[in-house]
């Protein structure tokens, strides 16, 4: 029903948000009704939580996955760890003026050397010589989204985390939770708002905008994802007794809508590709706390197709004329499950 020019949109540039503010929960809220748009601060999400509402939050850690190096035949080149395969082995985006070959050897930030190993799509498997998690966090960099103009600092060391952030193998920040401090959080536990985990490691996929016009020809990238039996326990439990079930971010909405296939959420560990557009069937979440996302991605896809297609156009005019911030650093929007047709 829809194609990919349906999902595009003209942003201006300057509404790109390229710093975080000076506090998490200072952002602004965007809320979505079917029939209404109410600008809030997000602080006041503390009074569209009912008591006994589960947050579910992505409780990945975004590795120090960029590097600089060098291949042993001189040329420079950039690698972005994409995923941990083990502890040793990683699969990387490499650029490079010439493709690297297996079994070549490149030393990374002028500290380690690793090897080339085979080619995996679009990546490469690299064979590090010590602990992956260790070398990345000892000398890698912090990659920020491509849109933002800056490279990492420390103040982005923190600010790009979430302040849960627990299981580390991202290479992008689930970034509805940037907007969590712990004052907030201790906020909604006093009012009996529930909490629950889920893992996501989001790819640098995320960023990659839809190239297809007819969108059953995307070829979804994949994250892997793991569900805890506690967070289906907390989930069943909440449904039962008539609650919201709010994922805080597409991340962890991927994840719970990936293993509640079935038709209920099913606890374990898996890679998704699920790609969710207009026509999809929500199993398991009702509310969702999200960023303002890319024009012609997989994100504004996902949200137009909870939310309603004409309510997230609509909500994205609104917010580009009352001067929202953009993406990963940007605002936030609540948004309430679109009635099943």
């Amino acid at each position: 029903m829809y194609s990919l020019s349906d999902f595009d949109f003209e942003l201006p540039q300057e509404l790109i948000a390229q710093t975080p503010l000076a506090e998490r929960s200072a952002s602004r809220l965007l809320q979505v009704l079917p029939d209404a748009m109410i600008d809030r601060a997000f602080a006041d999400i503390v009074d569209l939580l009912a008591p006994g509402d589960l947050l579910v939050f992505n409780d990945t850690r975004v590795l120090k996955a960029r590097f600089f190096g060098v291949k042993e035949t001189g040329g420079k080149v950039e690698v972005l760890v994409e995923r941990v395969i083990d502890s040793a082995h990683v699969h990387a985006q490499i650029r490079a003026s010439k493709s690297p070959v297996q079994g070549m050897s490149i030393r990374l930030a002028d500290a380690f050397d690793v090897i080339v190993g085979a080619r995996v799509g679009e990546f490469y498997e690299l064979q590090f010589p010590g602990d992956v998690f260790e070398l990345i966090e000892a000398h890698g960099r912090l990659p920020l989204p491509p849109y933002i103009e800056h490279a990492a600092d420390a103040y982005d060391e923190t600010r790009y985390q979430t302040v849960y952030a627990k299981t580390p193998g991202a290479v992008a920040a689930p970034t509805a939770g940037l907007h969590f401090d712990q004052a907030l959080l201790d906020t909604l536990k006093a009012r009996d708002v529930q909490f629950a985990y889920v893992t996501l490691h989001v790819g640098a996929g995320t960023f990659q905008p839809v190239r297809n016009e007819n969108l059953a020809e995307h070829n979804m990238h994949s994250e892997w994802y793991t569900i805890s039996q506690e967070t289906v326990d907390a989930v069943r439990a909440t449904q039962a007794a008539g609650h919201n079930i709010v994922a805080v971010g597409t991340t962890s909405m991927r994840a719970l809508e990936s293993a509640s296939q079935s038709g209920s959420l099913q606890a374990g560990s898996a890679d998704t590709r699920l790609f969710i557009t207009p026509g999809y069937t929500f199993k398991t979440v009702t509310r969702l706390i999200t960023n303002f996302h890319l024009p012609k991605s997989t994100l504004l896809m996902l949200v137009s197709a909870f939310a309603g297609y004409d309510a997230i156009r609509a909500a994205y005019q609104h917010a580009i004329s009352q001067r929202y911030r953009f993406f990963s650093y940007g605002d936030a929007m609540f948004l309430t499950r679109m009635p099943p047709c």
